[in-house]
């Protein structure tokens, strides 16, 4: 048995239920235990995945909903392992909003910066890392990374292709994050 089949078995025995975490948590870790003597792995991130793909329909923070009538099967994508690597190679291995990493014995993580969920794809440029902390706000706030690091992959984007309206209008803000010295690891090559 599966992580995923347990909390499936779960939502389709409780159909058209706005379902909060903790209560969909709790039986299947205790369920889990009962029927393979293992232990749950990050059952709120397999939720969450659940909602992304399109079997369940996130209702609110933390509710979700099983609705057999509208179950969707999203193609997401995920990064392979040398996409992965690459990015963190790009980022330094350092988080692109504070600057830690595993030197600092701070996990980091390959994210989207568009998420999956809204048609991200895995696409170099649409990576980055995060260390956990971040990742997990980002999640959480439903907020969409708009760091210096965005602006500095936008330059160099656009100073390929000879953008340079959008050269400009980067140049500017990235002109603020420099004069009030935010994130002045990510270093910004004019």
């Amino acid at each position: 048995m599966t992580q995923e089949e347990i909390i499936k078995e779960y939502f389709i025995t409780h159909p058209n239920k706005d379902i909060a975490h903790p209560e969909v948590v709790d039986w299947v870790t205790e369920e889990y235990k009962k029927r393979t003597g293992s232990v749950l792995r990050d059952p709120d991130r397999a939720i969450r995945k659940m909602a992304q793909s399109g079997f369940l329909i996130k209702v609110a923070k933390g509710v979700y909903r099983y609705d057999p009538d509208h179950v969707v099967k999203r193609d997401l994508e995920d990064f392979t392992e040398a996409q992965k690597e690459e990015i963190k190679k790009r980022d330094g291995y350092k988080c692109v909003i504070c600057g830690l990493g595993p030197a600092n014995g701070v996990e980091i993580q390959v994210d989207h910066v568009r998420p999956k969920d809204l048609g991200g794809r895995a696409e170099i440029d649409n990576g980055q890392t995060l260390c956990a902390k971040h990742n997990f706000r980002k999640k959480n706030y439903g907020q969409t990374e708009m760091s210096k690091k965005m602006f500095v992959n936008m330059y160099s984007s656009a100073k390929k292709i000879g953008d340079t309206e959008t050269l400009d209008f980067c140049a500017e803000i990235l002109s603020v994050y420099e004069k009030r010295h935010i994130d002045d690891h990510i270093i910004w090559k004019k």
